[in-house]
C-alpha cells in the first residue's frame, strides 16, 4: 500500500481537487448539490475551514480552504466530508458503480475517487493564480463561455467583493 506524505501548514490555505468514482456526473443532480453543501456545513461546525474559492462541476470540484490557526488536519475534514455525502446520496437512491473488494474492505462506498490532489499554497499570488483557474473551471471545460454564467462557483462572490 502507498504511503502518501502530505505537506502540513497548521492555519495554512490549500488548493484540492476531488473527483467522483469513474467521473460519474453525480453533481448534474441538485439534489447531489444540495447533499454535498450541507455535507461541507455538517462539517465545518465541528472542524471549522474557511472555503475561499470553490466551483463544482458535474463530475469534480476545485476549492481553496484556509484552515484555522494550529490545525492542519484537513484530511479528516474531507473523509468526513465525503462520508457524509455519500452515505446520504446512497440512501437517497443515489447511484454509483458495483464496489470491488477492495473498496469493501476498506469500508469504501465507491461514491469518489479514493484519493484527492492538494497543494498548499505558499503566498498570496499562487491563492490568487489557484483562485482564477478554479473559477475558469467551468469555461475550460466548456460548460459556459464566462465564469460568471457558472451557478455553482464562488466567483459570483468574489465579484461582489471587488
Amino acid at each position: 500500500m502507498s504511503d502518501y506524505i502530505r505537506f502540513r501548514d497548521p492555519g495554512g490555505a490549500y488548493f484540492f481537487t476531488l473527483i467522483t468514482n469513474d467521473r460519474a456526473p453525480i453533481f448534474r443532480s441538485p439534489h447531489a448539490r444540495r447533499l454535498l453543501r450541507e455535507s461541507f456545513i455538517a462539517v465545518q461546525a465541528r472542524f471549522h475551514f474557511d472555503v475561499w474559492a470553490i466551483a463544482l462541476l458535474p463530475e469534480h470540484l476545485h476549492c481553496i480552504w484556509i484552515l484555522p490557526r494550529g490545525d492542519s488536519d484537513y484530511a479528516k475534514r474531507w473523509s468526513m466530508i465525503k462520508r457524509t455525502f455519500s452515505k446520504t446520496w446512497l440512501s437517497h437512491d443515489g447511484v454509483c458503480p458495483p464496489v470491488s473488494a477492495s473498496r469493501r474492505r476498506h469500508r469504501e462506498l465507491g461514491v469518489w475517487q479514493r484519493r484527492f490532489w492538494e497543494h498548499r499554497i505558499r503566498n498570496d499570488a499562487e491563492q490568487y493564480a489557484y483562485r482564477d483557474y478554479i473559477h475558469l473551471n467551468p469555461v475550460k471545460h466548456g460548460y459556459v463561455q464566462h465564469p460568471q454564467e457558472w451557478k455553482w462557483s464562488s466567483v459570483h462572490r468574489h465579484l461582489e467583493l471587488g
